[in-house]
């Protein structure tokens, strides 16, 4: 293998162009091999995740391993999107890391409350950012087992 976790899709939902920049800098960084899905708003995240719309055609192998969701999102919120996952039998045990700059305290208990898997807030500077990201790819991507029913060969198109 090349790189941590390689062959398993993760989809990135941030509407921040530099902040979706340095997110992709860091998985390079840390030789993460993954292929990136980038969606920017709450509406796409979930026309992805459930083949609807413009995805309606999309391999089903590309279903993710790991959404990556920011809280503050235009058309709906990160909120609304992990609602969605989580009330959904195909998509409420896929892991989900909220990624995201709040320092709100109500942010995090709701994240947890509506089912995140883990909170992380994104660091201001760059070199800590990338460490965060080189954890979060070793957990998320080699360490976490998840249920066979979010594995993409599985899940019914």
């Amino acid at each position: 293998m090349n790189g941590i976790g390689e062959f398993q899709t993760i989809l990135l939902v941030e509407d921040n162009p530099d902040d979706e920049e340095l997110t992709l800098l860091a998985f390079k960084n840390n030789h993460i091999a993954n292929s990136i899905i980038v969606v920017h708003d709450g509406a796409e995240a979930l026309d992805f995740m459930f083949r609807r719309k413009a995805y309606a055609n999309r391999d089903v192998r590309t279903t993710p391993r790991l959404v990556l969701l920011d809280l503050k999102l235009p058309k709906l919120s990160g909120f609304d999107v992990l609602q969605e996952l989580r009330n959904n039998d195909m998509t409420r045990f896929l892991p989900v890391v909220i990624l995201t700059t709040s320092n709100q305290d109500e942010d995090i208990i709701n994240s947890y409350k509506f089912g995140a898997n883990s909170f992380i807030r994104k660091p201001v500077e760059f070199s800590k950012f990338n460490e965060a990201i080189k954890a979060l790819g070793m957990y998320w991507l080699v360490l976490n087992e998840v249920p066979l029913s979010t594995k993409p060969s599985l899940i019914k198109g």
